[in-house]
């Protein structure tokens, strides 16, 4: 606490409500909703999910109101919520070859099983900004190909959609994935804390909850030569999947409702080991939402991190296990930073002492050598 700021608690509570005034702004503006950001601010949601380890598409889009904006305190309102909740059980793995698909790329086959859907994307816009958005009313534009009726907006109809990497495995050409040691089910990092060495299922869920910037760098530094490995995306899709969940007291898998994720397989060539032969590995990345660059991150580093299962030299930090999963969570790494504005006034003073020490016989020591040196110029 803030003992010596005038006031003491209740400048706490004035700084309160200057909190909440900041946040309102200027209220001749219509207060922005949460049912708006969450229909308008899609992707800003999707990070806070992933990052919150939350789907709660209103939670998420409430912790951004209350946070004016600010994703990291927005992901710590929402992680601080999840430990007040009770767990239930856990659902089946999902199973993504069944999702419904808004959006899917390959960057390594041109034709596909399923083909190949454009969806909702950036990637063919010109950054530019568009002032017709600062109109008031529906901005909602009707594209249409020339000489053709409107494209339809409406996704496909619901239909499995093997993977892209499953045609490299009919020739054998990329890795098996390997199952968890001993039969073993994964730890649950959002009730036990971090520990080293680490198993990949930990390290995904690690990245999972990563900040999204620091993944975003980490994966960059993999493709400027600080990993062994030449990534290409094998693919990218994004649509809506069902959670099911077993119920003792059915005997049945039960689906409990929707959710809409990123999937992103990275294709990495690998030269081959004594124990490997020459194949294509995997990295893998998986968020909540659409979360496109964060789930490509996320599948750069998963394989820089696998290196030395794979027998490669560790020559990076994208390849330190230790160095990367300490450092990726931004709720942790905030708490580190902002603690800094607490009161650290008797460190301070001591810090202080001893340099006004140091310096006097620093000082001392000079003017003693200064006169040994004078005698012996006499």
């Amino acid at each position: 606490m803030y003992v010596a700021v005038k006031g003491g608690e209740r400048a706490i509570e004035a700084s309160w409500r200057l909190l909440d005034k900041a946040r309102r702004g200027d209220k001749q503006i219509a207060e922005l909703s949460v049912a708006q950001i969450r229909e308008q601010l899609r992707l800003a949601v999707a990070r806070v999910m992933t990052e919150g380890s939350v789907y709660d598409e209103e939670l998420a889009a409430l912790a951004i109101k209350q946070a004016a904006g600010d994703l990291v305190e927005a992901i710590f309102l929402l992680r601080a919520y999840r430990t007040t909740l009770p767990r239930f059980g856990y659902t089946r793995a999902i199973d993504t070859e069944t999702m419904q698909v808004e959006r899917r790329i390959s960057a390594t086959f041109k034709d596909v099983p399923g083909g190949q859907l454009l969806g909702a994307t950036y990637d063919y816009t010109q950054r530019l900004l568009d002032f017709a958005l600062l109109a008031d009313g529906d901005d909602t534009r009707q594209y249409v190909t020339r000489g053709h009726a409107p494209v339809s907006q409406e996704p496909p109809a619901p239909e499995a959609m093997p993977r892209v990497v499953s045609l490299l495995d009919k020739e054998g050409l990329i890795e098996q994935e390997r199952p968890t040691p001993d039969g073993a089910e994964p730890g649950d990092l959002s009730r036990e804390p971090l520990a080293f060495p680490a198993s990949r299922a930990t390290r995904l869920q690690n990245l999972a909850r990563g900040d999204e910037g620091f993944l975003l760098a980490m994966g960059y530094a993999t493709q400027r030569g600080y990993a062994h490995s030449h990534p290409f995306a094998g693919e990218i899709r994004f649509g809506t999947i069902a959670v099911e969940m077993d119920l003792d007291e059915l005997g049945e898998a039960v689906d409990i409702g929707d959710i809409d994720v990123t999937e992103c397989q990275m294709i990495n060539q690998f030269a081959g080991s004594s124990a490997v032969p020459p194949t294509f590995t995997q990295g893998y990345g998986l968020a909540f939402g659409h979360s496109e660059r964060k789930a490509m991150a996320m599948a750069l580093v998963d394989r820089a991190l696998r290196a030395e299962e794979l027998g490669e030299t560790l020559a990076s930090p994208t390849q330190d296990i230790e160095f990367m999963l300490s450092h990726s969570d931004n709720v942790e790494a905030s708490g580190f930073v902002q603690h800094l504005k607490l009161p650290h006034y008797v460190d301070f003073q001591a810090e202080l002492e001893l340099v006004r020490r140091l310096r006097a016989q620093h000082h001392s020591i000079d003017e003693s050598g200064n006169a040994t040196d004078k005698e012996q110029a006499a």
